[in-house]
């Protein structure tokens, strides 16, 4: 489970190629690579003993220890170290006890390597114990992080070595991403070659939807997971390979919470705000309005029927993020469209000097 947002428990990624029918789940794509995470095509990494790459692993198990005090009790270990598949090693454990002793009651375990021992029983205060679950948070959530930003920087490094723009599309559900990246798509086609990754908790109709553009397209599948994360987009990246000189469309799972956390490997994060949503949204979700570089305002055909303050909506959105770049667009009539155009070109060509073409 992810412990940044308590998504992805019992989760089943799946990555569709819809052009021909092909299904690839989580342990068929670890499979594949050989060990237990992928990176983009071409990426180069050390891997030093056979199990494919250098970590530290977690170890737990459960033993009883005979005590003086004539009882046994079960033990709970874990503990981080790197060492070799066949390698000896002493390290020290941490046990938790669930049972209880007098004040002055001895006990010796019969075990030979240092360990310390906490009592929950010892600690009557309940501020003390929040602060240590409080704290454990806190470190899983720096750790998840910090593995997908290296991961994610693996995925920029690829990106750039080969000239191709990869944009995160993120919005809530039902902003319009889908449609905006047919017409985009359409439009553009003999222009700016493009290739899409579509991320949905489930269902490949979106991926269905961009492959009848005639753009090649992977769907992934997060299950109950909420947003697309650095390792999954890399699973995509095996599968879909694009050419140099692209441009990357990476449709997210319809969320302005936890897709702000998770870089990608992206050059920038598009946010699409529909006025149907309200104009105080930038606001409401100011990590996603800040993480952005461009906000796509859609749906504009709509203006007249609605109560929308363009205005204020986007003046929330640089009260955020002074420096966000702002298009008001209709996918459905094209309207504004050309402006979001010629900022892809300019993106686009930006990269494509420093990469001779395939």
């Amino acid at each position: 489970m992810c412990v940044i947002c308590g998504c992805s428990n019992g989760a089943n990624i799946t990555i569709t190629d819809p052009s021909m029918g092909e299904k690839m789940d989580e342990k068929q794509a670890l499979a594949q690579a050989g060990h237990d995470h992928l990176h983009a095509p071409g990426v180069l990494h050390e891997h030093p003993h056979e199990a494919g790459h250098d970590h530290s692993h977690v170890h737990s198990h459960d033993h009883a220890h005979p005590h003086e005090a004539g009882h046994e009790h079960p033990h709970s270990h874990s503990h981080d170290h790197e060492h070799s598949p066949t390698a000896g090693h002493d390290h020290p454990h941490a046990h938790a006890h669930g049972h209880e002793h007098s004040p002055t009651a001895e006990h010796a375990h019969s075990h030979d390597h240092a360990h310390s021992h906490e009592h929950p029983h010892e600690h009557s205060d309940e501020a003390v114990l929040h602060a240590r679950q409080h704290g454990r948070t806190v470190a899983l959530e720096q750790d998840i992080l910090a593995k997908n930003q290296h991961l994610a920087e693996h995925n920029r490094d690829w990106f750039a070595g080969r000239g191709i723009l990869a944009l995160n599309l993120v919005s809530s559900p039902g902003s319009g991403k889908t449609t905006l990246l047919e017409r985009t798509i359409r439009d553009l086609h003999a222009q700016l070659p493009i290739h899409v990754i579509e991320g949905d908790q489930a269902t490949a109709n979106d991926a269905e939807r961009i492959r009848a553009t005639g753009c090649k397209v992977i769907q992934i599948n997060t299950g109950t997971g909420c947003h697309l994360d650095a390792d999954m987009l890399a699973r995509g990246l095996h599968q879909l390979n694009p050419p140099a000189n692209s441009v990357l469309m990476i449709e997210n799972v319809g969320n302005l919470v936890c897709p702000a956390l998770f870089d990608l490997g992206e050059r920038a994060k598009v946010v699409i705000l529909s006025v149907t949503e309200g104009e105080d949204k930038p606001i409401k979700y100011p990590h996603m309005f800040k993480a952005s570089s461009v906000m796509l305002l859609n749906k504009i055909d709509l203006l007249p029927h609605l109560r929308f303050d363009v205005a204020r909506c986007i003046a929330y959105a640089r009260l955020v993020n002074p420096g966000i770049t702002v298009f008001r667009v209709s996918a459905e009539t094209g309207e504004g469209m050309e402006d979001w155009y010629a900022w892809l070109h300019g993106q686009s060509c930006a990269l494509q000097p420093k990469v001779a073409a395939n």
